[in-house]
């Protein structure tokens, strides 16, 4: 497994795009996300990202998402660009 050494963050708080950051903590997968589509698609997106990291084989990670109506892989595309340089 790999482990976040820092926070970091990816993306933007502008339209149809996500602001992601990452954090470290003690084990687990964490997810705090606000949307405006929170109603339609806020479970979808919450799994999603706890898909990604797993996938990406992260532990200990908390994900603070601010979505504005990004789609799933603009969503991936920030979470893993988030995890990659709070990695390093």
């Amino acid at each position: 497994m790999k482990h976040l050494v820092k926070a970091a963050t990816a993306g933007f708080d502008e339209k149809n795009d996500v602001l992601v950051t990452v954090e470290p903590i003690e084990a687990g997968i964490e997810v705090e996300l606000t949307s405006k589509v929170m109603r339609q698609y806020g479970e979808h997106i919450k799994e999603f990202i706890t898909a990604t990291v797993k996938e990406a084989g992260f532990d200990g990670v908390k994900v603070i998402a601010a979505d504005k109506a990004a789609w799933d892989y603009t969503i991936k595309a920030r979470v893993l660009g988030a995890l990659e340089r709070g990695s390093k």
